[in-house]
């Protein structure tokens, strides 16, 4: 039994049941918000309820839930499956789960309870509250939480572009200045975009509006285009095409002010200053009109629109900048090589604090969010394949990154359950409230270490991320890519093309 939520899912099969004798659980109408205190500042809502409905029923009675993911089509049940977060090294961090009060849990159980067994949870059973609140579904459904808010309050945001030569040593103490603060990264241009968000003065002048252009409704065909026209790139290996297109895109978004505008209309320049649930979080893109998919989110599998590969990982604080100069001397060594990475508006930084749950995180971090293009066919390799794959590894072993758990591919997953040093915690709670592994999966098996298999070896493993290549077979050498060692982290094993690496195995 999986739980299914009513706009998306997490890109790992977190949510698939095994074969076809699976269920699928739906919280489509476990959609109420039950209680808002405005005296004791918190909102009990079901656990269906996305995002969205709890920052815009909160501002109506001058609340706010202060960090919060930027995609507001989530459920805070999906949320608190996956970890999700904001970004922010200020009080509690940016993670929701850490403004949990209480939960409700639904559970399989013997048949003197009549074969299910509903927990409340909250600190005063503080065992099983820290393994409930990042739980991966795994523990039965949520069905009930109950978030701390704060009063309601305005921010101002600025983005300002320098040159990434610093990037190293800017980064932690950006992160300690700004309290929303995040950096956007296009590593072959060398440019840094630095998120200035703080509150300001509920009195301060401003009515702004935060719409991310990405998560905007789109046409279409324009969608269609854009894909076809990178499959072609791809194709043809036309490298510095794509770093022109790229370019081309993010010049667009930093001249549209990312979708900032100044009054909900227009926007005419920094800082923008408004009320924090219009500034947090967007995703219009779910108001799509029902046009017979003329226009629609750009991700929407009915379109010929964007498929990718998404890798995320959180790198502790204190190893970041080695991490950020390992990339730049790949960089260097390949000059276009991420500039399908900047197509997808780059590497987004987000920060991320040290919290009490079992599969939280482990101390504080910056959480990297990478996109790249994925091709239709699963054993067609892509254009400087090595170098994210590398990236890939350099940042989940050489630095120990933890995984983000509603993203990844199977690679990053890979030996993920050893880094968290509660895990047995974790599962003793696993076992207490699901015996029979109802709620589990072979693929949640596997994440977890109860089971061997998240790696998956066959020919072209390498090039889904189903494995780390140990052999030629397992990238594409028809087509030229072969498995080779990284080029700075010699423990790495990637899929490069023949021309790029003399060194053999």
């Amino acid at each position: 039994m999986k739980v299914a939520t009513i706009f998306s899912h997490s890109i790992p099969k977190l949510v698939c049941p095994n074969g076809q004798n699976g269920l699928l659980i739906s919280t489509k109408n476990l959609n109420k918000i039950l209680k808002i205190d405005e005296k004791e500042k918190t909102i009990v809502v079901e656990s269906g309820v996305t995002l969205r409905e709890i920052i815009s029923e909160a501002a109506k009675v001058g609340l706010a839930l202060p960090y919060t993911p930027y995609w507001w089509g989530l459920t805070i049940g999906g949320i608190m499956g996956t970890g999700a977060h904001g970004s922010s090294l200020f009080g509690k961090g940016s993670a929701i789960h850490d403004y949990v009060l209480e939960l409700r849990i639904v559970s399989p159980s013997c048949p003197k309870d009549g074969y299910v067994k509903v927990r409340i949870l909250n600190e005063s059973n503080r065992y099983h509250f820290d393994a409930a609140k990042v739980s991966l579904g795994v523990l039965g459904v949520i069905s009930q939480v109950t978030l701390k808010l704060e009063p309601l309050f305005k921010r101002s945001i600025t983005y300002f572009t320098k040159d990434d030569s610093d990037l190293g040593d800017e980064l932690i103490s950006f992160g300690r200045k700004h309290e929303f603060a995040d950096v956007t990264w296009y590593p072959s241009q060398h440019k840094v975009i630095y998120r200035i968000d703080d509150r300001v003065s509920i009195n301060t002048s401003g009515d702004g509006l935060y719409d991310f252009i990405p998560f905007r409704s789109t046409l279409s065909a324009e969608l269609i285009a854009l894909r076809t026209s990178e499959e072609l790139l791809e194709a043809t290996g036309n490298g510095n095409a794509k770093c022109i297109n790229a370019k081309l895109i993010t010049t667009t978004l930093s001249h549209l002010g990312y979708g900032l505008t100044n009054n909900g209309v227009v926007f005419y320049g920094y800082p923008v200053i408004g009320f924090s649930n219009r500034m947090q979080s967007s995703g219009t893109c779910l108001d799509s009109l029902n046009d017979g998919l003329i226009t629609s989110c750009p991700w929407d599998p009915r379109i010929k629109g964007q498929f990718f590969h998404q890798t995320a990982f959180s790198i502790p604080l204190k190893v970041v900048k080695n991490f950020i100069q390992d990339v730049q001397n790949l960089v260097l060594m390949e000059p276009n090589a991420l500039c399908g990475l900047e197509l997808n508006n780059g590497i987004l930084m987000r920060y991320v604090t040290y919290s009490s749950e079992y599969l939280g995180k482990t101390e504080d971090a910056v959480d990297f969010d990478i996109t790249y293009y994925r091709s239709n066919d699963p054993f067609h390799p892509r254009l400087f394949e090595d170098i994210v794959e590398e990236i890939e590894q350099i940042g989940l072993f050489k630095y120990k990154g933890l995984p983000h758990w509603g993203k990844n591919r199977n690679l990053g997953f890979v030996g993920a359950i050893k880094k968290y040093p509660n895990a047995e915690k974790f599962l003793k709670v696993k076992d207490e409230y699901d015996s029979r592994g109802l709620f589990s999966s072979e693929w949640t098996d596997e994440v977890l270490g109860v089971k061997e298999g998240v790696t998956i070896l066959k020919d072209g493993c390498a090039l889904e991320g189903l494995c780390i290549c140990s052999q030629d077979s397992h990238c594409a050498p028809n087509y030229g890519y072969f498995c080779r060692p990284g080029r700075i982290y010699k423990e790495a094993r990637v899929c490069a093309k023949k021309e790029t690496t003399n060194v053999e195995l």
